[in-house]
This record gives structure tokens, sequence and C-alpha cells, in this order.
């Protein structure tokens, strides 16, 4: 009888153990879940909102325009921002348009703010190589690459993929 009873508390055992280092590992090479901490990406998404968040996908390819990425802003900081230059383009922000390599472009994410003041004027910047331009896309309250400069790709940690909390806002993020 006892000989049965340590078989199976060490198959129990084995399964926990299994399941934990499958957790552990999930969560360090694959995914995360992470937090929104301010209001600089609304109406996108909203303070204290849970995000999966993909740690490998940028390990396939680069951060591309439209992405809503997680990158290291300090050593004590992280910060969730958008993807609107890639390396070589030249950004500028004129009359509340975004142009990209002279090129007025649509930002149909900031269709929620029509008729406001959402971005001042700023200067062209071309983007280094090894680097991304991102923004919040509340433009008027976001520290992002016009005020700290463009964001090197070793300190992207990964690419939100879903919104998951509250359930009431489930949903994609990339496209």
């Amino acid at each position: 009888m006892e000989t049965k009873i340590l078989k199976e508390l060490f198959e129990w055992a084995k399964s926990l153990t299994i399941a934990v280092i499958l957790a552990f590992l999930i969560h360090t090479f694959l995914f995360a879940v992470v937090v929104v901490s301010g209001p600089s990406m609304e109406p996108t998404l909203q303070n204290n909102e849970r995000l999966i968040m993909n740690k490998i996908i940028y390990k396939i390819h680069a951060p591309k325009r439209g992405d809503i990425v997680i990158f290291h802003a300090s050593e004590k900081e992280d910060y969730i921002k958008r993807v609107i230059g890639e390396p070589g383009d030249k950004v500028e922000f004129r009359n509340q348009q975004l142009f990209i390599n002279d090129q007025p472009t649509q930002e149909p994410y900031l269709d929620r703010y029509s008729g406001k003041i959402i971005t001042e004027d700023f200067p062209p910047v071309t983007v280094p190589d090894g680097m991304i331009f991102v923004v919040g896309d509340n433009r008027g309250n976001s520290t992002d690459s016009r005020i700290i400069g463009p964001i090197s790709l070793n300190k992207v940690i990964g690419r939100a993929d879903l919104a998951i909390w509250p359930l009431s806002q489930v949903r994609k993020l990339w496209n």
C-alpha cells in the first residue's frame, strides 16, 4: 500500500516539476504579461490594462511600423509605444499630420482624436540603422522618441499581442 502511495506522490511531483519548468521557460523566452502604466497609449490602451507580450517575435524579424512595442526606457522602467519609423525612415510631424519619407501617413488608431490638437510640429528626423522611432497614441501626454530620441533595437523586449484584462476588453493588438 505504501509503495502505491509513494509512486502516486512521485508522479504528482514529477508532473508539477515539469509544469513549473515549462511555465518558467514560456515566461522567460516566449510570452509575458505586462501592465500598462499611464495614459500615453490612450485611447488604444488604458492605464492598468494587462497585455500579453510576445518576446520571441523580434528574434525572427525587426519591429514594423504600427507595432506596439515594449522596450527598456531605463534600468528600472519599461515603456509601451507604437513604432512609426523604421531604420532609414525620415519622420516628421507637420500640421498634425505624420509624414514618413515625405509622404503623409494615415494613422487609423488616432481617429478618436478628430478635431483635437494631438501632435505639435516636429522637425524631420532620419531614423538611424539599428533603431526605431516610437510615439504614444496619446501624443499630448507621451514621453517618446520626440523627447528621448530613436530607440535602439537592442532595448526592445517584445510586441504587445493581446489585451487580456479587463475581460470585457480582450482583443488582439497586431495586424
